[in-house]
């Protein structure tokens, strides 16, 4: 099956969806220029709560979080089992998923680190509590482990993006899907916009003084986004202990996510909903191969939409007369010119499926 690869350049008007820890746009230094800049933690998390993911594989996603403990606990109390009860239980089951803070028997503990749970270990670990908090001996350790954690199941997620479980590197997962991050196409800089919010109860009183409410600034950047994604086709069908047709439809959920999931900062503030103007899908088994360097000078231009997609084109042209194409398959979606998210979907799909 070997790879599929995304290209995708989609359009930002004035927003802000992913803020560094001053609150502004992040941008990085690409060839001595400044660009806006997506984090692939930011995009891979767009894509999980997309609706396509959320919805479309309903019951095959995982749940990262530090609060299973709490979680069990009322699961248990739900079941009919004394408060103290279920305190032990849940701290027995829970330390499986990394280590929990404050002492045993605290009412309210969570994990220092997050773990990424599938569904199948979720309904492991509640039916596991229930026999500690039953009674039932149990096995230690690593045994105990295995009761519960999986290295290949039906999460969708982990099975694309991996998760890496301090506790027990044994069941870690590599990822099978690898995103990079999102940067704009040509030289962007970070902007302000200075606004003032008004006190519908300040009218003018005996004085005459009226003023804001309140008045701040709200930093944005524009810009065209070249996205990258590789997956390893064979990698996320072991990952879903060989269930191609999950596998198969997890990609078509991913192919329509990519052209539509965004970070979602100051979406209130912004209300951008892009969707992808240019996808590129390729599927081959050689070695994949990123087509960043098409934008490492930044484009100029009237028209910078245009003039990165025949960058990226030519780029992608160049690198393949030198070292031979590394597909064997492609489609394409060029907005008002080519191709359509359906078909490219399938594409997608059938990659998988061997089609």
């Amino acid at each position: 099956m070997g790879f599929v690869q995304f290209h995708i350049l989609t359009t930002y008007a004035c927003a802000n969806p992913n803020r560094d820890d001053m609150g502004r746009p992040k941008q990085a230094m690409i060839g001595g220029d400044v660009r806006m800049r997506f984090s692939s933690q930011s995009v891979k998390r767009a894509l999980r709560e997309s609706d396509v993911f959320s919805k479309g594989l309903a019951g095959h996603m995982g749940t990262r979080t530090k609060r299973l403990h709490e979680r069990l606990k009322k699961y248990l109390s739900n079941k009919g089992f004394e408060e103290k009860k279920a305190l032990e239980a849940a701290d027995v089951v829970a330390d499986i998923f990394g280590t929990l803070e404050g002492g045993k028997g605290s009412k309210e503990r969570i994990a220092k680190t997050l773990a990424f749970i599938s569904p199948d270990e979720w309904k492991l670990a509640e039916n596991l509590a229930e026999k500690v908090a039953a009674g039932e001996k149990l096995p230690k350790d690593k045994e105990l482990k295995k009761l519960v954690l999986r290295c290949a199941d039906g999460a969708v997620d982990i099975a694309m993006f991996g998760r890496m479980l301090a506790s027990d590197a044994d069941f870690n997962r590599d990822a099978a899907v690898q995103v990079a991050h999102a940067f704009t196409t040509h030289r962007s800089v970070a902007q302000a916009d200075w606004f003032s919010a008004v006190d519908d109860l300040n009218k003018a009183d005996e004085s005459g003084e009226m003023g804001a409410g309140h008045i701040g600034d709200s930093p944005f950047g524009t810009g065209v986004f070249y996205q990258y994604v590789c997956v390893n086709l064979d990698l996320l069908v072991e990952n879903l202990a060989g269930d191609r047709e999950l596998a198969a439809k997890a990609m078509e959920a991913l192919a329509r996510a990519l052209s539509q999931a965004t970070p979602r900062g100051k979406q209130n503030s912004y209300a951008h909903r892009p969707r992808a103007h240019y996808m590129l899908a390729e599927q081959g088994e050689q070695a994949p191969r990123d087509l960043s360097g098409a934008f490492f000078h930044a484009v100029k231009g009237e028209n910078l939409l245009e003039s990165s997609i025949k960058k990226l084109e030519e780029t992608r042209k160049a690198i393949d007369d030198a070292y031979g194409p590394c597909w064997a398959a492609e489609a394409k979606l060029c907005v008002g010119k080519t191709g359509t998210l359906d078909e490219l979907v399938a594409f997608a799909g059938k990659a998988v499926r061997g089609e």
